[in-house]
């Protein structure tokens, strides 16, 4: 009997406008399709069951099929660099990226992995991350993803994914959908209203489908009672059907539950084939015995080995491809070839330009050749043992340039904070005081003997395989690890010039710090990859002037948030709704300490004149056009009235009209970054898209733009908004 997912609010959609890519999927369909002719089905079984757990040199293989001139396909950890590999690069997490507001930035690092993961002979690459999308600020893997706001994520996604795949790479968007913590993500339902997922969770994932991603990863949980690799409203309906997603759908490791139930659904590879090293294919013989007695068509065994077949010809991987070779600790391997090239560029431009300036009193920063500086804190040295000597960096120690679990990469080097501060030291002939424990007292000795001090703290977070001073996962708290404010105490009580960096893989509460008068600054380095150092340093000396934003909101209370971990069974109602992050801030009329787009710089900027073109929209544009066709332009003149040059991420927001269902009070609908020198103007265009201006609707199963009124604003944050527009519809 033919399977189907529990009757849920991620409903098939009777009508839908299907989103393809720009990319030349016909061609790849056609050679997939005269491929497909030449297997056998034992072949075509091979082609779409992993080959087991650890039976390979990379966390997923297939069956070659050497007739078609099909290798093993090698999928490979992870999102920031390729796990288990030595001489590649460790970059900034994903959420660093998205710090940078910075598209071309975005894109270069994609295109970077790209190449690296090629050079190995990977053929996917397993990110990039939209699943968290964040919205419980303790979950463990947010800092895999780029924000927690849709459009931000998406933007992020689609840019990162045209990158790894130009570069000839599969790209892989995960995970689908609702695995928004570690707690129980193996058995807890994510019970989504369908207006809900459509309007963030899915939003990302449809942008990564436009961008022309080659595959998508179901994640472990279930979503409205039906686990996700097993459902066909969510994997058929949703992301092929409505979305027009024309390549494969694989699942996370062991998040397959059926043979016959996860082939219906949608499933196209199961991952790594057996239960961990179990010997026990839920696919293998018991899928082929499934196709010869009809219990499944044979067109679903075709569908699956055409997808996989149409990606990796998509993206070139039949011509001259490298070979998989011994570079995997995974399997044994040592050394293999280095393929960094001059990545290390795009590395340390992220770790530069994603540091956010929260705070800066007195212009204390940049730092002028300090007679003598304190540097206090564990997290400003690389962890004495060495970068790499916890297994996929599962522990604290040292400076936090990861978080922890499958989605890490061995660091070929890290730069530390205090050793790049050093090497600036010795050319300003700056004594250097250091403390390099979190002992509050010994901090304060070392703060009391220069005339400013750099106390670094930080804050982690993981996958839940792996434990972590007593979180398995999530975040057990949005205070700083090792006492953190208190170190910051101890410091400022010594030192009336205290700057604090901060590496984390989230948002804390930060009024502690706040609270002592002579903090003057704070810096939030996020999670900068292997080029730490180096990028913290282009900043604290004005090498470059800060121009990162924050992705998420900072709030002065924990009970501030709309939605965090869930306990009991895990089981998360959503019953936050549309309101996460700053649309639920702005909902409830709560204050942030420091609001989601919020930088400073060492510059300041100014936004005037607002053209709105057209003013009015036809009544056709409504439904006529594409929901990625550009239907209306914004401008404003953005102006460096500073003294120093400096670069602004623009951003755009809009209200829908009064007529609309409940909405958010504004929402993120566009960003750009531009780099001004002292007294320059440019003019900045946002471009907006049908799907822009639109709700989801339940009942029509569509995206419908409402008549009336949009307001629409221009500024530096979502509470800094500087002109302002009405769009009429």
């Amino acid at each position: 009997m033919k399977h189907l997912g529990s009757a849920s609010l991620l409903a098939i959609s009777a009508t839908f406008r299907t989103v393809v890519a720009d990319v030349d999927w016909t061609t790849a369909y056609s050679k997939a399709t005269t491929a497909l002719g030449k297997l056998t089905n034992q072949e075509k079984i091979g082609i779409v069951t992993g080959t087991g757990w650890e039976k390979g040199p990379c966390v997923g293989n297939t069956s070659p099929v050497a007739k078609i001139g099909l290798p093993s396909l090698c999928l490979q950890d992870g999102p920031l660099g390729v796990r288990y590999a030595q001489n590649v690069s460790a970059f900034p997490a994903g959420i660093m990226a998205g710090s940078t507001w910075d598209v071309d930035l975005i894109r270069e690092r994609g295109v970077a992995m790209g190449e690296e993961a090629k050079g190995l002979g990977i053929h996917v690459l397993l990110g990039p991350v939209s699943g968290p999308l964040g919205k419980n600020p303790r979950g463990g893997r947010n800092w895999e993803g780029f924000s927690n706001d849709p459009y931000l994520a998406g933007i992020a996604m689609a840019e990162t994914i045209k990158g790894m795949q130009s570069a000839g790479v599969q790209a892989n968007a995960k995970h689908y959908i609702g695995n928004e913590q570690e707690k129980f993500r193996g058995s807890a339902t994510a019970n989504i209203p369908d207006r809900v997922n459509h309007e963030l969770y899915l939003w990302p994932f449809a942008d990564a489908v436009k961008a022309g991603v080659a595959s998508v990863m179901c994640s472990y949980n279930r979503v409205n009672g039906t686990y996700v690799c097993e459902h066909e409203g969510a994997l058929e309906g949703v992301l092929k059907r409505e979305l027009g997603f024309r390549g494969w759908v694989v699942s996370d490791w062991g998040a397959q539950h059926t043979t016959n139930g996860s082939a219906f659904a949608g499933l196209d590879m199961a991952m790594p084939g057996d239960g961990f090293g179990n010997n026990k294919y839920l696919w293998g013989e018991s899928l082929a015995t499934a196709v010869s007695s009809g219990e499944i068509p044979q067109s679903r065994l075709d569908d699956m080995v055409t997808r996989i077949l149409a990606s990796y010809y998509l993206v070139g991987q039949d011509k001259e491809y490298p070979s998989v070779q011994g570079w995997s600790s995974w399997n044994g391997g040592k050394g293999g070839p280095n393929v960094q090239g001059d990545h290390k560029k795009v590395a340390r431009a992220i770790a530069r330009d994603g540091i956010v300036l929260l705070k800066n009193e007195g212009n204390i920063l940049p730092l002028k050749k300090p007679k003598s500086l304190a540097i206090v804190g564990s997290d400003a040295i690389v962890n004495p043992s060495g970068p790499n000597a916890c297994v996929d960096r599962g522990c604290n120690i040292g400076t936090l340039a990861m978080g922890w679990g499958s989605g890490t990469a061995e660091f070929p080097y890290l730069v530390g904070p205090l050793d790049a501060i050093q090497a600036q030291a010795k050319l300003d002939n700056t004594t250097i005081v250091s403390s390099i424990t979190d002992t509050p007292a010994e901090g304060a000795t070392a703060a009391a003997a220069a005339d400013t001090a750099i106390v670094f703290i930080n804050s982690h977070a993981g996958e839940g395989y792996i434990v972590v001073e007593g979180s398995d996962g999530d975040r057990l708290t949005l205070s700083p690890a090792h006492n953190g404010n208190d170190l910051v105490r101890s410091v400022a009580s010594s030192n009336p010039n205290t700057i604090v960096v901060i590496h984390s893989v989230g948002p804390l509460i930060l009024e502690p710090i706040l609270s002592f008068p002579s903090v003057k600054a704070i810096v939030w380095a996020g999670l900068p990859g292997q080029e730490s150092g180096n990028g913290l340093a282009d900043i604290l000396y004005g090498k470059t002037s800060p121009s990162g934003k924050l992705p998420y909101t900072i709030a002065r209370r924990d009970e501030d948030y709309g939605g965090d971990v869930k306990g009991g069974n895990g089981d998360d109602e959503y019953s936050e709704g549309l309101y996460v992050d700053y649309r639920y801030f702005d909902k409830r009329g709560i204050k942030p300490r420091f609001e989601f787009g919020f930088g400073l710089s060492y510059t300041t900027f100014t936004y005037s004149g607002l053209e709105i073109t057209p003013s009015t929209l036809s009544p056709s544009i409504g439904l006529s056009s594409d929901l990625y066709d550009t239907i209306v332009t914004v401008t404003t003149a953005v102006t460096n009235n500073g003294t120093v040059a400096g670069a602004e991420a623009a951003q755009f927001y809009v209200s829908l009209p009064s007529s609309a269902p409940e909405s958010p009070v504004r929402q993120l609908r566009g960003f750009k970054k531009v780099m001004l020198g002292v007294g320059e103007s440019k003019t900045v265009k946002f471009d907006l898209r049908r799907k822009d201006l639109s709700y989801w609707d339940v009942v029509a199963q569509q995206w419908v733009m409402a008549k009336g009124e949009y307001t629409v604003w221009v500024g530096a944050s979502s509470r800094d908004l500087r002109v302002s527009g009405v769009l009429r519809g």
